[in-house]
């Protein structure tokens, strides 16, 4: 059996809401919502004095009426007005995935006015816009965020939803999906449609970077994953493109955000963006010990790259984790990729060998970093390095 609310006779009481022992019932629009923590108890059909609840017959426990979904969303990640890189990513990425599919592309927008992101959201391929604007939402907040979304994907019901690797996705996709009822594939490095069946087909680095693993959520709905930085092409923006704006009415009752931001402090450490960087130097444990990341800043700074590292160099204590590229790290994809004393371990490439170019220097002339290499250049980095920067002027 199964809860169904009778939309036509449903009065907005709230009385099923305050009576579900499972808080599995929500109000949107003034219509009580059945969610997935249902366990179909019956308490809330005894309740209701309109006659407003049922139980029906459900023909396979636990499925869902998929054909009842559309659309492609995309969250999108923004911080002080500014949205997040692999957002825009994932819009070229779901526009791609909702061609295929044969339905729309739509953006999902939370914060405390940030009206002028819209028109930037529709410029980068967004047919639809779903913007929750609300006080609540100008800081990123778990349960204002996953409440606010969670009420669109309940109203709307999108059959893909993506949001970026980042530690805010990391943390929001899976409350969304629990929410939801559904999956969620984290950290995606690839994404693909089905043609015959029109699925999502996710694929992620699985026992340590040694494999690809393909997941499918076949019986549920939505479709969700977290993509990382990086891996996905950013779309090119079109000046002046429009598109259809829903704006979502969120409230906030007593309870609802159980935790507060009192203050904001920005690290006072050196912030590192190699999602960004052209050229990246980066430094593994062939370096011996921390003072070797001093040769490979000099390096990057000629250049006008930014500094990297391999795990190997974070876990020793050498550089702080911001720089680490690789698989428990950021996904780069520079024009030129430096690889000094670092041999090759899956786990990095996994994070770097997208590269436009790779440049190896390692004194082991077997070491598998020199397999994914443009360039390899075999001796000590102590003196490579001071030799390139001669070079370079």
């Amino acid at each position: 059996m199964a809860v169904k609310i009778i939309k036509d006779q449903c009065k907005g009481c709230t009385k099923c809401v305050k009576e579900c022992p499972f808080d599995a019932i929500t109000m949107i629009e003034k219509i009580a919502n059945i969610g997935p923590k249902c366990t179909n108890c019956g308490t809330c059909v005894d309740v209701c004095p309109f006659q407003a609840i049922e139980n029906v017959q459900e023909d396979k426990k636990g499925e869902v009426d998929i054909s009842l979904y559309h659309d492609v969303w995309v969250f999108m990640e923004q911080r002080d007005g500014e949205l997040a890189k692999v957002s825009v990513e994932l819009l070229g990425e779901g526009k791609r995935l909702a061609a295929e599919i044969g339905c729309k592309l739509a953006a999902v927008l939370c914060g405390d006015k940030v009206d002028n992101l819209v028109n930037e959201i529709f410029e980068y391929g967004a047919d639809k816009v779903y913007y929750a604007n609300n006080p609540e939402l100008k800081s990123y907040n778990t349960d204002a965020y996953n409440k606010a979304i969670y009420e669109a994907i309940l109203k709307y019901k999108p059959e893909v939803v993506l949001l970026g690797a980042t530690h805010v996705g990391r943390d929001l996709g899976p409350c969304l999906a629990v929410q939801c009822g559904t999956g969620l594939t984290a950290d995606c490095t690839k994404l693909e449609i089905d043609p015959e069946n029109k699925q999502l087909q996710q694929t992620r680095p699985a026992f340590g970077g040694n494999l690809m693993a393909t997941i499918l959520i076949p019986k549920h709905r939505p479709q969700m994953a977290t993509v990382r930085p990086g891996v996905m092409e950013k779309p090119v923006k079109k000046a002046g493109a429009k598109g259809e704006l829903i704006e979502l009415t969120v409230e906030f009752k007593d309870g609802d955000i159980r935790t507060k931001v009192l203050e904001i402090v920005k690290g006072l450490t050196e912030q590192v963006s190699l999602t960004d960087a052209k050229i990246i130097v980066s430094g593994g444990a062939g370096l011996g010990n921390a003072d070797g990341f001093k040769l490979i800043k000099q390096l990057a700074d000629k250049l006008g790259g930014v500094v990297g590292s391999s795990r190997a160099a974070v876990d020793a204590g050498w550089i702080d984790h911001s720089h680490q590229v690789g698989q428990t790290g950021t996904t780069v994809k520079p024009t030129i990729y430096f690889a000094c004393g670092i041999s090759g371990a899956i786990q990095h490439l996994a994070g770097m060998q997208n590269s436009g170019y790779i440049v190896a220097i390692n004194k082991n002339d077997n070491a598998p970093i020199f397999e994914v290499a443009d360039y390899g250049i075999v001796g000590d980095l102590y003196k490579v390095i001071p030799a390139l920067i001669d070079a370079l002027g």
